[in-house]
């Protein structure tokens, strides 16, 4: 007996011997306590939780080299490899998780749209659901803040830019002709549907250096990655027919839609001041491919048609008989996006598209035949280095291929062209010094072979988070993008235009509510001029031009105030002079607004099973020459007002009836005057207004989707 209570004596005290005790103290980096943060070795099951004091201490049995981990939410998991008997009386200073909800986000210009918004200024139903849109994702941007209203135009003129000066891409890649053709005066639509997209990114200035050869703006259209659902959407419209379907399999799905616009029976009911002979039809279609790869890897492939044919006599006080002009227009765009994952934790993003449009133009007795072949190709490659230390990478290569032939039977056969190739490369770092400051440091690197030239852009953004709900932010960047077609095909002997942005932003996110304020300065340098009244082949073209733009944007919304009621303003303000074109000084060039107002308000009935809409659009006058007063760009037009409703009800789940009005009210808005070529017997130049075909257009539809999922419906595309 004595004997069995000597050896479990000692086998204890060797047991108490192999212990070794691990102690300190875990803070946040000013000093103060954590409490509840988690301490252990890893692999183990030693370990214990801090006291109040912050402090903690274990034992363990476990000898030599092993790692010591505390954790506490909100902040970054702190790990220390050592010998096991260093772990005593140990000071842990943790640091804040930079990737919390709550952490700063690097914002200055950037609106978003998308369920992976940290803080999102437009959701995915708004940018269809907006009265006066008319289910163009480009005329919700419109509302924002930033953005002109150019009624006669359609596309997207931001911060004192042209609208040429904004670039868009799906997935990334580059769409070249992303706008519907055409007559002068008449707006625009885009080309492609809102019902293959998830998220829209809209950068008013300052933007990643991942993106070049825009000098104001880009737009990212971010596709679908995985449908929910198979469905058959069907659509019946006063302007035409559409239908739309997803299939699902295992590991892949596909999107296709199409659609059918005939604005005959319309324009025949309502007529507008056109005279139209053959009244526009379109016919189009996009499809979607999508197929998960090993590694959670995604490839989507996606194709969109797209054919216009129209022809009008518009009026024109040059021409007792109008002016005449017709287009046939035909458009494929193919675009494929790999997403992937590499060896040592880096993300690989790589694509291509490739966009052929050829148009058949008539002007007055002129034939115009235009052929563009556009290909983009870009690879990116990502990693997280740190939870601290973001870094991306990539190449690009853009190629146009332009050919115009121009026949008139009175100057003869001419034909114009040129092949515009650019190659690129960028390398961007996201830094978090802490949840509070963050920085966005990139630089980008062009070179054009058209041009013989070889262009750095610097890029950077910090952001400074205030408090809990607010945060500040400055951006700068440098950027370059080459002259335009209309330049390039009859003379090529250029340097890239550029301009600079600086960017202060401030936002206040709270519970539903959004407030941004934004101040900016564009400084434009080497813009072309030339010394006719139109770019022609015998201009002399230079780059001498020069400009500058600054103003303040300001964007409310406020989803939380009134029931069943969200609505957002936004305000925009702009200095803006420019001595470019044919220009004989600096000026405020004519689509420019100095003030820009959109109000919209969304409403949902339960009730009457209705979502009302309403939207107001001010814009102050923009400039034009009367060539009967003295000076450039002398006049103003008087201001833009234009109220625009929608309603949407339900007649079932699955079944809506859709009715929009845009001008409501059928307000006379004038966008410009054109003024006669030589002045009348009394010496005075006549004039008349550039008006909207129509002062009004009405919309009416019915939407009816087919799923078994009873509770799916189209509101979220209309």
């Amino acid at each position: 007996m004595k004997r069995i209570l000597f050896f479990i004596i000692v086998i204890c005290q060797i047991s108490l011997v192999a212990q070794t005790t691990i102690s300190g103290k875990v803070t946040d980096k000013k000093g103060e306590p954590i409490i509840g943060a988690n301490v252990y070795l890893d692999g183990t099951y030693d370990g214990a939780s801090t006291n109040e004091k912050g402090e903690f201490s274990f034992t363990t049995s476990e000898k030599g080299t092993q790692t010591l981990k505390v954790s506490f939410i909100s902040y970054e998991t702190y790990t220390k490899t050592a010998d096991v008997k260093t772990f005593k009386n140990i000071l842990v200073k943790l640091r804040e998780d930079v990737n919390t909800l709550d952490a700063v986000n690097i914002n200055a210009g950037t609106f978003e749209a998308g369920d992976n918004a940290k803080v999102t200024a437009l959701k995915p139903l708004d940018v269809v659901t907006t009265a006066g849109a008319l289910g163009d994702f480009v005329g919700a941007l419109q509302t924002l803040p930033g953005t002109s209203t150019v009624s006669e135009d359609g596309r997207l003129f931001v911060r004192g830019g042209e609208a040429d000066e904004t670039q868009i891409f799906i997935d990334g890649i580059r769409v070249f002709t992303p706008y519907s053709p055409t007559a002068r005066n008449i707006p625009t639509r885009g080309r492609f549907s809102p019902f293959l997209f998830k998220g829209i990114t809209f950068s008013t200035g300052g933007y990643s250096a991942e993106y070049g050869q825009a000098l104001s703006s880009v737009l990212l259209l971010n596709s679908t990655d995985n449908p929910v659902e198979e469905r058959t959407d069907v659509s019946f419209m006063t302007v035409g027919l559409g239908v739309g379907n997803t299939q699902i399999w295992e590991k892949n799905s596909l999107s296709v839609n199409a659609s059918y616009i005939n604005l005959a029976p319309y324009q025949a009911a309502f007529p507008d001041r056109n005279e139209w002979h053959r009244p526009v039809q379109s016919l189009g279609g996009e499809m979607i491919f999508r197929q998960k790869m090993k590694n959670d890897g995604m490839l989507k492939m996606y194709g969109a048609f797209s054919y216009v044919d129209f022809d009008l006599t518009q009026d024109d006080i040059n021409l007792a008989d109008g002016f005449r002009f017709g287009m046939k227009n035909r458009n494929l765009y193919f675009n494929t996006s790999y997403k992937g994952f590499l060896p040592n934790d880096w993300t690989i993003l790589t694509g291509l598209s490739f966009t052929n449009d050829h148009s058949n133009i008539k002007i007055e007795g002129d034939d115009v035949v235009d052929n563009e072949n556009s290909a983009h190709f870009k690879v990116k490659l990502k990693k997280n280095l740190s939870n601290r230390l973001k870094f991306n990478l990539g190449a690009e290569y853009f190629i146009t291929d332009f050919k115009e032939d121009f026949t008139s039977p009175t100057s003869g056969k001419f034909k114009n062209g040129f092949n515009n190739n650019i190659a690129g490369m960028f390398a961007e770092a996201d830094v978090f010094f802490s949840k509070n400051i963050a920085s966005k440091i990139g630089v980008r690197a062009e070179h054009s072979e058209l041009l013989n030239e070889t262009t750095i852009s610097p890029r950077l953004s910090l952001a400074y988070k205030a408090g809990q709900n607010g945060q500040f932010s400055l951006a700068y960047g440098k950027f370059f993008q080459n002259p335009k077609k209309e330049y390039l095909k009859f003379n090529t002997d250029f340097k890239a235009e550029n301009t600079s942005h600086f960017i202060a932003n401030y936002q206040y996110v709270k519970d539903k509510q959004i407030f941004r304020m934004e101040a900016y300065y564009k400084d434009y340098n080497d813009l072309v001029k030339y010394d006719t009244d139109f770019s022609l082949p015998t201009s002399n073209f230079t780059n001498n031009g020069s400009g500058y733009a600054k103003g303040l944007d300001v964007f409310w919304r406020d989803n939380k105030s009134f029931k069943n009621t969200d609505y957002w303003l936004s305000y925009s303000f702009i200095d803006t002079k420019r001595d470019y074109k044919n220009y004989v000084q600096s000026a405020t060039p004519g689509f420019v607004a100095k003030h820009n107002l959109s109000v919209v308000v969304k409403h949902f009935v339960t009730e009457w099973k209705s979502q009302l809409g309403i939207s107001y659009n001010f814009a102050s006058g923009r400039n034009y020459t009367d060539p009967n007063l003295g000076g450039f760009l002398n006049q103003k037009t008087k201001s833009y007002n234009s109220i625009n409703a929608n309603w949407a009800y339900l007649i079932s789940q699955q079944k809506i009836f859709y009715v929009s009005v845009s001008n409501v009210l059928g307000t006379k808005n004038i966008s410009g005057y054109q003024f006669a070529n030589q002045p009348n017997n009394i010496g005075k130049f006549d004039s008349r207004a550039i008006t909207p075909a129509a002062d009004s257009f009405f919309f009416v539809g019915f939407f009816w989707t087919i799923s078994s999922n009873k509770d799916s419906n189209q509101l979220n595309t209309l």
